[in-house]
Formats: C-alpha cells, structure tokens, sequence
C-alpha cells in the first residue's frame, strides 16, 4: 500500500502573488505521486508570515497529524513550514514521534541535520529582514515621509518627488477641518462623546470610514493615539515610539516603549494644521482634567480613574445588542445599555433600551438551571449524540480494521524477510527493506493502541444533576461574591443577545455546551469540573459540525 502524503505550501505576504500557494502545490503533488505516494489531502496558509506557527493551514495540519491521516507531509522547501529554529525543530519532534515524515522538494528527506542547519539560516533570514525592513522605515521617517499607515487629516501625494520616492502625504481639506473643529469644540470644553455624536449627526465619516467615538477623538496620550494627541497636525513627525514583539505562546504582537534614542522625529512643517494657540488650548484642558480628578482621588496619582474601574459584573463582555451587534455596557449605577447607541449616535444605532443588571443575571440564571437542560430536549440530544458517536467509532473501527489486516500483512513480508536473511540472501536492499517493514509495524501497533480509548457515556439523569448545580451556585452568587462560582456560571454562557422588541428587550441566552456537560459532569462525580466531557464534545463537534450546541432561548 503506498503512503499517504500531504502537501503544504505557504507565501508570506499579500504583496506576492496568489498563484504562489497553488504553484508549490502543484510542485508538491506531482513530486510525491513521483515517489509512488498517494495525496490524500493539502494544507494552505496566504499571505501569513512563517515567523508564527499560529496558521489556520499549518495548524490543521498538526491537527490532522495527530489523527493519523497521513504518514509523510511534502513542501517544497523547509522554511515554508517555518522560520523560526524552534518552531521546525518542535514541528519534527511532534511528526517524528507519530510516525509522520517531513519531505521536502528542494532536500529530499529531512532529517535533523536539515532541522538545525536550514532552521537556523531561516531563523538568520528573518532577524536580517526585520533589521534590514526597520533600518528601511527609519530611512523613510527621517526624510518626513510616511513609514506606516496614514492618518485622519492627509492623503497620499499623487505624485513622485524629484528623486522618485514614494510615501509623501499631503493635507485633505475637508479631513484637516473635521480636526480643527474637533480641536475647537474640546478646548472650549465639549466632550469627545459629544463631539463624536454631533459628527454622526452631521453624517461625516469617520477616520475608517463608519461612525466616530469618542476613543478616536481622545485617545491615549501615552501612547499619543487619538486626534487630540497626533504631534503630526502640529507639523512634528514622531516614528518609533513603540516596538513590536511576537508573544511566542500566542503568536500576537505585543507594543512595548521604545527607547528614547530609537525615536526619530522630523519636522515636516507643510503637514500642519492646528496652530499652536490651539494645540496648547487643548493641553490645557487635558491637564485641567487631570487635576480634577487628582483632586476628587485625594491625590491619587495620574490614571487613578483606570485604577478604579467599575467591578466586573456576572455577564459583563458576554452582552450583544441585537440591533447592531455591539456590546452593551454599564450606564448608570443599576443598568447596561447599547454602548454604540449611546458612543455613535443614531446613526450607528438607534437601540437606547436599557435593562436592569438584578433583572438580567435573575433571567438568565434562571434561563441555566431550568431551560438549558430540559428533559425533553436533553433525551434528544443524547440520542443524537449517541448516533453520531457510533457513527464515528463505526467509522474508526472501519480504518481499524484496515490496519490489522495491513499489519498482519507486513508481519508476513517481515518473516520472509528474515527468512530470506537466514538462507543467506542478505543483500543492503533486503536490509533496507527490512527496516521499512519494521518501523510501519511499529507505527501501526501505536497507532492500535490507542484507538481502543472507551466510547464516552453521558449519564441518564445529568440534565437533573445539572439544574441542582446551577441553583447551587446561584445560591452562593447570592449569599456571597463568590469569584470561583461567577467564572463557572459565565464560562456556562457563550453569548447574551438584547433584542429591542415591542418596546423592550427580549433576552436571547446561547449556552456554551462543552462547559454545561462538564458542569453536570462534575455533579455526577462530587468533584471539580474535568475534561473529559469537553473534549468529547470537541471531537463530536469537530466531525459532525455545530449542530450540538443548544437551543438559543428566548426569554
């Protein structure tokens, strides 16, 4: 039986050309049916850089890896899987300990000699890129053209200077008075929620093209974002306050302050548009500001009202508004409304219901312990759960079966291998044969061992255990401020959807079912929640889709 193989293929940026990613797979389809392999499926990730392993493609394809799909991945070079030394060397750990070879077009069979020598060329490419890109940009702020994006207020030159480069900006009128006026109307004392609101009342598009808020008026004037705190519309370029840097568990970048010497900052005096009077005139009152609420703090010092933010309640960030999608917030003391609605405008939303936050967590609790889990619909979802679960051990005993009688066969060829060897017909191809056959046994006696892992049993009474579990912690959300109970009953909810209906609103409750079954699972047991019950819901859902969530109740 040939192997089966899969390919992967990768370009970085979405400057390159599409057609790339199809190219390599090509390549590699036609390079591995060379071989005599069967390709059975293919991996893509475009325009992703190689520096993260956190790519959709990339991490399907481990998934697919550990499900023993296929025994030998082809690309058509080693840095396409990645360029990070750690990440390929992890990447040929992880496929070697499963069996699962790594074959590239450009250096045939790799091995770790590959790992290290081309890893560590790849991982010296990318820190050569990032230094040579980096020294690039300086280049660029220095001579007061663009290094980045551009911001509210300019336009790209349509024109080359006399040495052609590209990057110069130059002022967009209707933009540059949006600014002025915003510069105005803060220094005499508007706030940005009002200045945001009469924009979208005006219908003037925003800095991305939708509706204003205030956070793009204010911003954060440490990290000099927001209009109020651009030095650009005073003609002063700054570039480099920040750095970047990958958070290698996550994949993320993460902004850190750069080094006062790594700033470069430019006069660019044609890119002016607030005077000075004005731009103090705004200080002013940002200070101003900060006094008051230094002074209300008891001299708290500077970002005290940060320090003090309001507690976190039972279903905070979990809250959706029906109308446009967004988040709803706390608006006064007792209660959460749309926070589009009351940021943008009614241009964004016209959603200005507010409920009540006892009336909420009371609804929604109840919602849990008695909705979520109804008898009726419960017996129904085991019997559909069980359906689909023997399906699938139906459809994992079928590849079972496939490889016993793959394996008795190899042991046969194994025995007259070694039968071959001891009437004196050893020969190195022989040997090598040999070997082969010996690691394919060994690969598939793993890879029997562990599919004989028990079929799940979802106990018969867990919807009642379940509703016992969701009043007891009720109770203890009432009795006390319990932070363990709140996290438990939150990780319960996947989504809270307010719908402006009649004149109210109508509370929609999504339940997460993967955190419900583990809950109920944990009552079953008299212990904290285990996984056990999540991951079979995982894996139930990863092949059967998202038809086991449950029922979306409308109260």
């Amino acid at each position: 039986m040939s192997q089966r193989a899969v390919t992967y293929s990768r370009y970085s940026s979405d400057q390159q050309n599409p057609r790339s990613a199809g190219d390599q797979t090509r390549l590699c389809r036609q390079h591995a049916e060379a071989l005599g392999w069967r390709v059975v499926d293919h991996y893509e990730d475009l325009a992703v850089s190689g520096a993260s392993r956190f790519r959709p493609g990339f991490q399907r394809l481990l998934q697919d890896a550990k499900a023993r799909k296929f025994e030998v991945v082809v690309c058509e070079a080693l840095d396409r899987l990645g360029r990070k030394l750690a990440d390929i060397a992890d990447l040929f750990d992880q496929l070697s300990f499963l069996g699962i070879a790594i074959h590239t077009v450009q250096q045939g069979p790799v091995t770790q000699l590959h790992i290290g020598l081309l890893g560590t060329m790849s991982q010296l490419f990318l820190a050569d890129l990032k230094a040579k890109t980096h020294r690039g940009l300086r280049a660029v702020a220095e001579d007061g053209r663009s290094a980045g994006g551009i911001c509210y207020g300019y336009r790209i030159a349509p024109k080359l200077d006399g040495n052609g480069n590209r990057g110069h900006r130059e002022i967009e009128p209707s933009q540059a008075a949006v600014v002025r006026r915003i510069f105005k109307d803060y220094a005499v004392g508007v706030s940005p929620k009002r200045i945001a609101l009469a924009l979208n009342a005006e219908g003037i598009p925003g800095p991305r093209g939708g509706a204003w808020s205030p956070s793009a008026i204010n911003g954060d004037r440490g990290k000099a974002t927001g209009i109020l705190n651009n030095e650009l519309y005073l003609g002063r370029q700054v570039w480099g306050r920040r750095t970047w840097i990958k958070d290698p568990s996550t994949g993320r970048r993460v902004a850190r302050p750069a080094a006062d010497d790594a700033k470069v900052i430019t006069e660019v005096p044609a890119l002016r548009i607030v005077d000075d009077n004005l731009w103090e005139a705004a200080k002013a009152r940002q200070e101003a500001l900060d006094r008051k609420c230094t002074a209300k703090g008891a001299e708290a010092p500077r970002g005290a009202f940060w320090a003090k933010q309001r507690p976190r309640y039972l279903f905070s960030g979990l809250m959706t508004c029906g109308a446009c999608g967004g988040g709803f917030s706390k608006i006064s003391a007792e209660h959460f409304g749309c926070s589009t609605a009351r940021n943008k405008g009614p241009t964004a939303c016209t959603n200005l219901l507010t409920i009540r936050r006892d009336v909420l967590e009371a609804t929604v609790l109840d919602a849990l312990r008695e909705r979520m889990m109804d008898p009726d619909l419960f017996r129904d979802f085991i019997a559909e759960f069980t359906a689909t679960w023997n399906r699938l051990q139906a459809d994992a005993s079928a590849g079972q079966d496939a490889t016993r009688t793959d394996l008795k066969r190899v042991v046969g060829q194994i025995e007259q291998a070694v039968d071959a060897i001891v009437a004196g017909m050893a020969s190195p191809a022989l040997k090598g044969r040999l070997e082969e056959l010996e690691a394919r046994k060994v690969r598939m006696e793993a890879e029997l061992a562990e599919a004989k892992a028990p079929a799940p049993r979802l106990h018969p009474n867990l919807a009642d255990l379940y509703r016992k579990r969701v009043g007891d912690l009720a109770r203890i959300l009432a009795a006390e401020d319990s932070a363990e109970a709140r996290e438990v009953v939150r990780g319960l909810v996947e989504t809270i959807r307010l719908l402006p209906e009649a004149g109210r609103l109508r509370i929609e409750v999504r339940g997460e079912l993967g955190a419900i079954l583990r809950l109920a699972e944990a009552a079953r047991n008299d212990k904290r929640p285990s996984i056990s019950a999540g991951a079979f819901i995982e894996q139930i859902k990863g092949d059967a889709g998202t038809g086991f969530e449950p029922v979306t109740f409308r109260l």
